[in-house]
């Protein structure tokens, strides 16, 4: 029987006495991720503009609870029972050799495309702020930006993260500022009748959070291996999943319609659904409001960083990690420059399309084990290859030329069908014997 390769032998449990409460970690870590401007600048421009606003907000909160029990909490509780990382866990479901590729370098390779985002919202707030619009300019805060976060991120991640648990409030103070602004005119609000769809608003919802979310609800293997019971996981995912979506998606969606409706926008020309418009209206505080929410995305750019060196250098350890590293962040920083990075929408379904079914594949292995890990598989699971590559399929089939519009139609939100995909068919590989043979956990490290 094969052993167990290096990234998973040379993994140490995290052990209970460095564990805290869920207040203490995964809850404000996850509220920070949904705080960021990125979630929410571009989520009344698909939802709103179709649906109203209470359906919308109905919309955000099935989100949330679809995020807390179908992305986060199988891959949250593995990470709680073992102390591993996601990258040691997942290799229950895609075997010890494609655990390379999948969750491992995969993680790696979406983080470069967070951090593009990252580095265009960042960019774009500041010039903003500078009241600049100027394409260099742009580019030349991109490159800067870029280079020097991924060097703080390699030298002091450490300092980031404390600097992090702080930095949360500053954009939810803010959120506060721009709803409390606009709140009059939410009741003066209302769809467009030539847009009126009020289910495809309450589907892009979905599709927005959930997309959003995917990669952050595989990696509660790496929240929940600080999480003490399973207590801690309920209450940590609840607070700062489904919560935070309500919040952080919730105001600046209302703050988007308040505006519209206080300037009436919705009836007439052509409103702009973007949350930038809704923080200019806040007058002489936007443009330091602007840079404010610019300084919140250094530590999502940071940590993205550090995903990608800790990524790659585990899966590649041949290639320097400085190498690999600073190659991702160019790659980003041209995705920023260029403007493909802009695209917030696409690029959220194509996250769930990939993470979405891996999510999937993980929760069949947790309940097929017997709701814990099974342990490490040898070499690759082809249950699980299987199940991603057909949820993936699911997840961008309006992308695929030739697919009839009826099939399209029906697989709203995609997001959502990429994770009951790579469920159920890694469920039914599993039981017809797709699986290849577990190696012993005798060769792990104790905490």
């Amino acid at each position: 029987m094969a052993s167990l390769p290096d990234y998973v032998a040379a993994s140490i449990p995290n052990p209970v006495s460095n564990r805290a409460p869920w207040y203490k970690n995964t809850a404000p870590s996850y509220a920070g991720v949904f705080l960021w401007v990125a979630f929410y600048l571009t989520i009344a421009a698909p939802t709103i503009s179709q649906a109203g606003v209470g359906v919308c907000m109905a919309g955000l909160v099935v989100a949330g609870l679809l995020c807390f029990l179908l992305y986060y909490y199988a891959p949250a509780m593995l990470g709680m029972q073992t102390g591993r990382p996601l990258y040691v866990v997942g290799t229950s479901t895609f075997g010890t050799l494609g655990g390379y590729v999948m969750p491992g370098l995969l993680m790696g390779l979406l983080q470069i495309g967070w951090f593009a985002v990252a580095t265009s919202v960042a960019s774009t707030f500041i010039l903003k702020g500078l009241h600049r619009d100027s394409k260099t300019l742009y580019a030349v805060v991109c490159v800067i930006w870029a280079y020097v976060l991924a060097w703080v991120a390699i030298k002091g991640i450490r300092y980031v993260a404390k600097v992090a648990q702080y930095l949360n409030w500053v954009p939810l103070v803010m959120i506060l500022i721009v709803f409390w602004a606009n709140k009059d005119g939410i009741p003066r609000y209302h769809p467009s009748p030539s847009h009126a769809n009020q289910l495809g608003g309450f589907l892009a919802a979905l599709t927005l959070v959930i997309g959003f979310f995917a990669t952050a609800g595989a990696a509660g293997a790496d929240f929940g291996m600080n999480n003490r019971n399973r207590s801690d996981v309920v209450w940590g995912g609840l607070t700062g999943i489904t919560l935070a979506v309500i919040v952080a998606g919730g105001l600046p969606m209302l703050s988007v319609a308040g505006y519209l409706g206080k300037t009436g926008d919705a009836s007439g020309g052509v409103p702009s659904y973007d949350y930038s418009t809704a923080i200019a209206s806040v007058g002489a505080l936007a443009p330091l409001m602007f840079f404010l929410f610019a300084a919140a995305s250094v530590a999502p750019t940071c940590f993205c960083t550090f995903i990608i060196s800790n990524s790659f250098g585990t899966m590649l350890p041949k290639i320097p990690k400085t190498i690999s590293t600073l190659a991702a962040v160019t790659i980003g920083m041209l995705l920023a420059v260029t403007g493909v990075a802009n695209n917030l929408v696409g690029f959220f379904v194509i996250v769930g399309a990939s993470f979405g079914p891996i999510c999937g594949a993980m929760t069949a292995d947790y309940i097929l084990a017997g709701y814990r890990w099974s342990g490490p598989r040898e070499g690759i699971n082809w249950a699980g290859y299987i199940a991603w590559a057909l949820g993936f399929i699911v997840g961008v089939l309006d992308k695929i030329p030739g697919v009839p519009a009826a099939w399209v139609s029906l697989d709203r939100p995609p997001v959502l069908w990429s994770f009951v995909v790579g469920f159920f068919v890694y469920f039914a590989l599993a039981k017809l014997g797709v699986r290849p043979a577990l190696l012993p956990v005798t060769e792990l490290k104790a905490a």
